[in-house]
């Protein structure tokens, strides 16, 4: 998989703003303190996609790198891109704040770059890193503590004249408390963990009947996720934008405002789409939003790169501050490619005490003709399961070429594996373009080149939200998705020449020797066996994670060298011209109307196939007598776990008889927290598995009686 090259700096800005670049990168030099400490070699303290990120502009400007991982980590991208590299040991390891620190004074380094998550928010490490002698990259220790205490930093915020969102933000933590507050606030109320950030710890309650139920989830994932269960809660807006403002300041009391971006797309509480400038915002506004956000940084004493998080009312076009991400943002790049600035060199030049290279004028002047880019992060998880994280082999990857307005930033290729243990996330697309409307062509034409075989991922679902109205047109909202659910998680049906194409798929690995690449096909599993001249194929239509009802049965008859006739379902091809790139997995055929090229990969009883810029999942139903063979245990009357997973809670017992949509299981995968409800009103026969237990997926957790036949 190619990985983006960095951003250029002034090459691709034009003459005039390329020159003032320079005129102020000549002042910055000329006023650098003698005091300024170089950075000749760090440690970066984080995985994936950001440690390759932070490790390509640390080595383009000659600074050594050294790199962590953990025994699941061991031959990750991350791992692999330095020849200094450490094992940490244990899953958990990018926690161990010592460890990596007698690691970095052990290695020689001069400072620590923390990446995003993990510990870039962590007080205490950053506060030990400078008691060890080491350049923390980010915030001092006392500004993060301060904003990563959302009570705290709703407090400096007002007193700065940063507005706030109504709610309570003290200490007492008593549930009856809590929930007499919510009361006075109205309802929907917003509880969200003070510490930490990504969604986890946020639940919202719409009632007051449902407060507790919701109160006691959040604390339980932010301790789980943090280790403090304390929680605020505040008034949810019922129609929200959530606009952030990527702001910078150094040691000399400079802050500058980078732009806004528009992060409303989300599900779960998290991003996937990112964007800026942010759609529809008036000018008035823009400016007011920058202002108050270089005027949050200024209250907390900040320096380096931070992000100051704020929700627009889109009814009255209020803005309230939320909190403040003291590190790098995962969104990042979409400033990047606004303002064509490299921000992780910016860290690393205030780290070392350089003045902004930059004003505020300056900036603005770059963004003027920089137009507009989109973010879309690229997940294991399956949106059609309530976006559920998934884990597993990438067999198979093809990304779309990256150019300057193309970028990707991955943390991994084909044939790694994503971890059950961390973030799902493989990969970053960012797109820039003159317009809004050219950005969300530009992303929409990338997502169709983009292929991954392996791990169910959220594609197909980033391309419908380009193709959707509301989205072209920036009416965005937090509750996007929600809202339009129903034409998002709607599914076309599958044309006859897909399926078509994948029979031929199989039948062409089935008649060829089986090789590395073929493996998966070995054993004509499929139904297609040697010497027969007509060939048949069942399959079940599998769109991301869920089995619908809809089977095909697809007969192939051999009529001539590589000439076919092939039935789907009635639908009849004839003199179809197919054969199989021996080198690739694709199947080019031709037939009597069209040409098509279908990339076709097999995972066991799983098919996917990639053909016009669309994703296909099927499956090839076994038979009764072979899953009694292979020793299969009858689920139909079990809940599966939907992924690799630790039971955190079971809230029910043999014997309850449960309605549709209650609570049964609450499991953690990738550190996060989800609740397993009831399909259906039954009797819970047996609870599989308790508290604390490890499952994999597709281990059954609670099984129901059978439903009588009378």
């Amino acid at each position: 998989m190619p990985l983006s090259s960095l951003l250029r700096t002034s090459s691709r800005l034009g003459p005039p703003v390329a020159r003032r670049f320079r005129r102020a990168a000549s002042t910055v030099s000329s006023t650098t303190p003698k005091s300024q400490k170089s950075l000749d070699s760090i440690l970066i303290a984080n995985r994936g996609e950001i440690a390759l990120r932070v490790g390509r502009t640390a080595a383009q400007h000659g600074i050594r790198v050294t790199t962590l991982y953990t025994d699941p980590d061991s031959k990750a991208q991350h791992a692999l891109s330095s020849p200094f590299a450490f094992n940490l040991g244990s899953v958990s390891a990018y926690l161990d704040g010592d460890r990596i620190i007698e690691i970095a004074k052990k290695e020689g380094c001069q400072g620590i770059h923390p990446g995003y998550g993990f510990l870039s928010e962590n007080a205490a490490f950053a506060r030990k890193c400078t008691e060890a002698g080491l350049v923390f990259i980010g915030p001092p220790w006392k500004a993060i503590e301060d904003m990563g205490d959302k009570s705290q930093s709703k407090k400096i915020m007002t007193a700065a004249g940063v507005p706030c969102v109504p709610g309570y933000h003290g200490d007492n933590q008593d549930v009856n408390f809590l929930e007499a507050e919510a009361d006075k606030i109205k309802y929907p109320v917003l509880i969200k963990a003070i510490k930490g950030g990504g969604g986890k710890g946020m639940r919202i309650a719409h009632t007051k009947a449902e407060f507790q139920a919701q109160l006691q989830s959040a604390k339980s994932e932010a301790l789980n996720s943090f280790g403090d269960d304390q929680v605020l809660v505040e008034k949810y807006i019922t129609t929200p934008r959530h606009i952030e403002v990527q702001v910078f300041a150094d040691k000399h009391g400079n802050s500058v405002a980078l732009g806004e971006r528009d992060c409303s797309i989300q599900r779960r509480h998290q991003k996937i789409l990112e964007e800026s400038p942010a759609p529809h915002l008036p000018d008035a506004t823009r400016k007011d939003i920058w202002a108050k956000a270089r005027s949050a940084a200024l209250a907390v004493g900040y320096e380096g790169a931070g992000t100051v998080e704020f929700i627009f009312d889109n009814d009255t076009g209020e803005f309230f501050f939320m909190e403040m991400n003291t590190r790098l943002q995962v969104e990042h790049p979409v400033t990047e490619m606004v303002t064509g600035q490299d921000l992780v060199h910016w860290q690393l030049k205030v780290a070392e005490g350089a003045p902004l290279s930059l004003s505020q004028e300056d900036v603005e002047a770059f963004m003027a003709s920089r137009g507009h880019a989109i973010e879309a992060r690229i997940y294991a998880e399956n949106p059609d399961q309530g976006f559920i994280p998934d884990s597993g082999t990438l067999l198979h990857v093809r990304t779309p070429a990256t150019t300057d307005d193309v970028r990707i930033d991955a943390g991994f290729v084909a044939g790694d594996d994503v971890s059950a243990h961390y973030d799902p996330m493989i990969a970053k697309l960012i797109v820039r373009g003159n317009t809004r409307e050219e950005a969300i062509r530009k992303l929409a034409a990338a997502l169709e080149e983009y292929e991954i075989a392996g791990p169910i991922t959220n594609i197909e679902f980033l391309k419908t939200i380009c193709r959707s109205p509301g989205f072209i047109s920036g009416d965005v909202e937090t509750g996007y998705i929600e809202k339009h659910r129903e034409e998002l998680f709607s599914r076309e049906a599958i044309a006859p020449e897909v399926l078509a194409q994948v029979a031929l798929a199989c039948l062409h690995h089935d008649s060829q020797p089986v090789t590395g690449t073929q493996a998966k096909f070995e054993g004509s599993a499929v139904g297609f066996g040697p010497g027969y001249q007509a060939r048949q194929i069942s399959l079940a239509e599998l769109s991301p994670g869920t089995k619908n009802d809809s089977k095909f049965d697809i007969r192939v008859q051999q009529t001539g060298d590589n000439t076919f006739n092939v039935d789907v379902g009635g639908h009849s091809f004839e003199q179809v011209v197919s054969h199989r790139d021996p080198t690739s997995r694709v199947v080019t055929s031709f037939f009597p109307h069209t040409r098509l090229d279908t990339t076709v990969i097999r995972d066991e009883d799983t098919i996917i196939a990639f053909q016009r810029g669309t994703q296909y999942r099927l499956t090839i139903p076994r038979a009764k007598w072979m899953e009694k063979a292979l020793g299969m245990k009858d689920v139909t009357n079990s809940i599966l776990a939907p992924m690799p997973c630790k039971v955190l809670r079971v809230e029910v017992q043999a014997g309850d008889v449960v309605e549709k949509d209650q609570p049964l299981v609450v499991i953690e995968s990738m550190k996060m927290e989800t609740v397993i409800r009831s399909p259906q009103r039954g009797t819970i026969s047996r609870v599989v598995h308790q508290q604390g237990d490890q499952c994999k997926s597709g281990t059954p957790l609670v099984e129901f009686e059978e439903e009588s036949g009378e």
